[in-house]
């Protein structure tokens, strides 16, 4: 008995080790097609204060909060050593589903109060929405 199943244990281990063929290709994670990805950069005025900044974030990472059709929020500050950012120092990826969600969230009462509240500290600001073409 011990000798049948120290060979069902070698062909099952060797069938295991066959199926497993490493590569040297980074693994994919695919987003889902037809994803909106909504990418907002800011650059802010010079006499913004660390406060002040800190107000604006929150309000920006309470958003998803608000509106349900953000479905996925990232946020962080330039680090590029390209020298390309022109002065905008804080970058945003919003997530939709659809264009539809992405416009429902546009004109969004909660969309339009945060508008309100970090407009006045704009220099400059750049918005470019794309919707995933992966493979």
């Amino acid at each position: 008995m011990k000798h049948i199943l120290t060979i069902v244990a070698l062909a099952l281990l060797s069938v295991t080790s066959y199926a497993y063929q490493p590569t040297n290709e980074p693994p994919v994670k695919k987003m889902k097609a037809n994803v909106v990805q909504h990418i907002v950069l800011f650059k802010f005025k010079p006499e913004t204060t660390p406060e002040k900044l800190k107000e604006i974030l929150a309000a920006f990472e309470a958003l998803p909060s608000k509106i349900k059709e953000i479905k996925g929020f990232q946020w962080g500050t330039n680090n590029s050593p390209e020298n390309h950012a022109h002065g905008l120092t804080h970058a945003f990826i919003l997530t939709f589903d659809s264009e539809k969600d992405r416009d429902a969230y546009l004109p969004h009462p909660a969309h339009k109060e945060f508008g309100g509240i970090v407009g006045p500290w704009l220099a400059d600001v750049t918005v470019v929405d794309f919707t995933n073409q992966g493979k």
